[in-house]
């Protein structure tokens, strides 16, 4: 028996056999066409167009985060400069498969040498010039394996057209070598309750039909398990499916500590699912859906009918809003679309609405009139705040729009090392772990190759949370957590006990974190809380948190 370790997504846990991804294709041969440049364009231009609407079609299929991802992929694979750089190939005689293969291939390599959002989609790209090279060669496209029965699914990662479709009476389980737990991969898997681990060192070398443990809750996957293990493994399968079926309740620890759950949503439509999950409330909306599709913002009116759907899912809720967060990976033409060296320390966030201060007076305009028009609790926060004076200005902008509860995002060091000092300003603060800690940690969360840094369970990350917490419980205002963190059910334990009055996280996370908070009091999370802040590191903080929960012990051989 072996242990590998990664970064597991959730509480779950499975067994079976395994089976990894195909190898990618190989790479065309740079051959001379036998055909002309019409002819190998003609081919070009239908593989694309059939590739394109296959991953839209898997969009509309899968739903949710998973189909804006896919609809982005779509675009990606008919994107015009794209186009000119297979179009110049082609008239030097290359071949359909070779022009596709070296155009993707330097287009990728510029989108890696951007980083942020753009150097994350370098791999999907890769997946769509897969996709398009299978098609031209007559060849199902790359993807998921079919053994004919349940396995444990092994990858480098996962293109999110795999992802979004998994067949999960086939899938029990997603080990991958790559990827943090802000990769796509990640996302996904939680979104769609997938138990998965990302991040595991040597699981390339598992082999298929090898029979593994995968341990999310431990960040295991353990091999060659013995009956009893495979056993034990049941019964908390069985435990947690009596947990997820037991009545809702509202957010608390066993102590009767109220601990409310709330959800984050991109979208109006998201909220009769996640209502029906038990979310307390909106922890995080973002607003850049109605912006990032429009050559212009959209005015008042759009704006104020977006809002108010919202809204009216939670009537007698709270909703928290963020207001538009543009830069960085979500650049917008009419906003902030000059080329920067380095966007995600760039003009984001508030520093861009305050350049553009029509555009927050608008939307201010129109979060203040469908708060007139419900009976919602509205809130409103500022995102990429970084100094006392910007949450002084973002404060005074809204209370004089008629936003009655204004608050601030904790993302940046700067804001929770004053937080006594911001808290003393703001009405609320939720802190982004998903950002604090690349910033904490100088790792861009959406590049692959610093992904182990990635990790909220750092103990300068926590600290960070802790200096908030302390902040708001100083002058008695919330503080909540609205980055991915909150959805692993151990940490939420910890981010309670540094102080934390609220979670938000995606809606099926929620069932898992309902249930460890109410095997905690008060002092436990802050018992727990005080192991991991005096780890060294992510892995030693996550391991001294498990020990002092007294959490089921990890299988051994």
């Amino acid at each position: 028996m072996t242990e590998l370790r990664g970064v597991g997504i959730g509480l779950g846990v499975a067994h079976g056999p395994i089976a990894r991804m195909a190898a990618p294709l190989p790479a065309p041969e740079d051959s001379p066409s036998t055909a002309t440049p019409e002819e190998e364009t003609a081919r070009v231009r239908d593989a694309i167009a059939a590739v394109a609407r296959d991953l839209e079609t898997r969009g509309e299929t899968a739903g949710g985060a998973a189909q804006e991802v896919l609809e982005a992929q779509a675009m990606m694979a008919e994107d015009p400069a794209l186009e000119e750089e297979v179009a110049a190939r082609l008239a030097a005689g290359k071949t359909a498969e070779f022009a596709v293969f070296d155009a993707f291939a330097s287009f990728r390599d510029t989108l890696s040498a951007m980083g942020g959002y753009l150097g994350e989609r370098a791999a999907d790209l890769d997946d769509v010039a897969q996709r398009v090279i299978a098609h031209l060669r007559g060849l199902p496209a790359p993807g998921v394996p079919d053994p004919g029965h349940p396995f444990v699914l092994v990858a480098k990662d996962l293109a999110p057209a795999d992802t979004a479709l998994l067949d999960l009476d086939k899938v029990l389980a997603l080990v991958t070598t790559e990827g943090g737990p802000t990769s796509h991969t990640a996302i996904l898997a939680r979104e769609k309750s997938i138990v998965a681990i990302v991040g595991v060192h040597g699981a390339g070398d598992l082999a298929d039909g090898e029979t593994v443990i995968v341990d999310a809750a431990q960040g295991t996957v353990v091999t060659s398990p013995s009956e009893t293990d495979i056993a034990q493994v049941e019964r908390r399968k069985a435990d947690r499916a009596a947990a997820a079926a037991a009545p809702i309740t509202p957010g608390a620890l066993s102590d009767g500590t109220p601990v409310p759950l709330l959800v984050n949503l991109g979208k109006p439509d998201g909220a009769a699912a996640a209502v029906e999950l038990g979310a307390e409330g909106v922890g995080l909306f973002r607003t850049e859906f109605l912006f990032l599709s429009s050559a212009q913002a959209p005015g008042v009116e759009e704006q104020t009918k977006a809002y108010t759907e919202l809204l009216q899912a939670f009537e007698g809720k709270k909703v928290v809003v963020r207001a538009l967060d543009a830069g960085a990976d979500k650049p917008l033409a009419f906003l902030n679309d000059a080329h920067e060296e380095n966007p995600a320390l760039g003009l984001r966030g508030l520093r861009a609405l305050r350049a553009s201060e029509d555009i927050l007076r608008e939307q201010l305009t129109a979060l203040a009139n469908a708060d007139a028009a419900t009976n919602a609790d509205l809130w409103v926060m500022a995102p990429m705040v970084s100094t006392v004076e910007e949450t002084e200005y973002f404060v005074a902008i809204a209370k004089e729009h008629g936003i009655k509860t204004a608050g601030v995002m904790v993302e940046v060091p700067s804001l929770a090392l004053l937080a006594d000092k911001v808290l003393a300003v703001a009405d609320f603060a939720s802190i982004g772990t998903n950002d604090l800690t690349q910033y904490t940690l100088a790792a861009d969360r959406l590049l692959g190759s610093v992904a182990s840094f990635q990790d909220p369970w750092h103990p300068a990350v926590l600290q960070l949370v802790k200096a908030t917490g302390d902040g708001g419980r100083v002058h008695g205002k919330p503080v909540g957590i609205c980055g991915e963190a909150a959805a692993d059910p151990l940490l939420a334990v910890v981010l309670v006990g540094l102080g934390a009055t609220t979670l938000s996280m995606a809606p099926t996370a929620l069932a898992d974190v309902r249930a460890t908070l109410l095997t905690h009091s008060l002092d436990d999370a802050r018992r727990i809380a005080s192991a991991a802040l005096a780890a060294s590191d992510a892995a030693s903080a996550r391991s001294a948190a498990h020990e002092a929960a007294s959490l089921p012990k990890e299988i051994h051989s």
